[in-house]
């Protein structure tokens, strides 16, 4: 085995992928695995099987080693499934959370592109991949990401967060739902009108406390869908209104216009009125 260092590549990865082989050149790192497993659970009914029906080669880009592209040839394992009343025949196995069933690319790669991807854009982040030694193009990403998209929105609390904000400021605007315990968004709302959050709230009846900024359209959707439920003015449009407050007093106690002298050391030698003052 020509190995590129004296490191020992088998712990980077799974006990049940055993490395036989590692091919090097200028811009890539091969590395030949072989399934350990013998036996896996079936995908429908659960039920071990022992007997495989076939090995094939299965072919993974996992995360770059010194800006290399790194393949994984693995050799794995189609299973029989001996269960009379289970639809399965055949199946293919797993290896955890390491790569799925049918990927292209391990999952820690993967997490690596949409958490890139997510921080700065698609092509720029197919851009960033390719001078790391990543092969994937923008429009791969993007199924990445659309994979978030397809899954079940994470459960909300009975306390939460509603405020609107701008894909692109002053033409396309979104309402966001936040749990207030967890500090994570639950949902992401198009527009910022009372309808798509009356929506929402019809499938939510379990909140009790909605902290909102002053915006009517929430007001009038959460007292009309949840009656009995508390509304919060959020710190941020409290400070908000505590300030535009001030500026209205300071507008009507302070002159438009106040005339600073040429020569503020003539201020120290005036003569003080004690009547305008209110001393004695």
């Amino acid at each position: 085995m020509n190995k590129p260092s004296n490191i020992d590549m088998q712990m980077f990865y799974p006990a049940s992928l055993k490395i036989t082989d590692i091919a090097e050149d200028e811009r890539s790192l091969t590395i030949s695995m072989k399934s350990q497993q013998h036996g896996h659970a079936c995908l429908k009914c659960g039920q071990v099987m022992g007997i495989y029906h076939a090995t094939y080669v299965r072919t993974v880009q996992d995360l770059p080693i010194f800006n290399k592209n790194v393949i994984l040839k693995i050799t794995a394992y189609d299973y029989f499934c001996s269960n009379d009343v289970c639809e399965t025949k055949t199946f293919a196995e797993e290896y955890g959370s390491f790569v799925g069933r049918s990927g292209r690319m391990t999952d820690r790669l993967e997490d690596f592109v949409r958490t890139l991807a997510l921080e700065t854009n698609c092509e720029g982040a197919a851009a960033i991949c390719k001078e790391m030694g990543i092969m994937i193009s923008g429009d791969t990403i993007i199924r990445i990401l659309r994979k978030l998209a397809d899954q079940p929105p994470p459960p909300c609390g009975e306390a939460i967060g509603v405020d609107d904000f701008a894909y692109r400021k002053g033409q396309t605007y979104c309402t966001v739902i936040c749990d207030a315990t967890t500090h994570q968004p639950v949902e992401v709302l198009d527009g910022r009108d009372s309808d798509a959050l009356r929506e929402w709230l019809k499938r939510n009846k379990q909140v009790k406390k909605v902290a909102r900024d002053r915006a009517g359209a929430y007001a009038k959707a959460i007292s009309e869908e949840l009656p009995h439920a508390m509304q919060i003015a959020d710190r941020f449009h409290l400070h908000q209104n505590l300030l535009k407050a001030v500026k209205e007093a300071l507008k009507h106690e302070l002159p438009r216009n106040i005339a600073i002298p040429n020569h503020p050391e003539s201020l120290l030698s005036a003569p003080i009125d004690s009547k305008k003052n209110g001393t004695r």
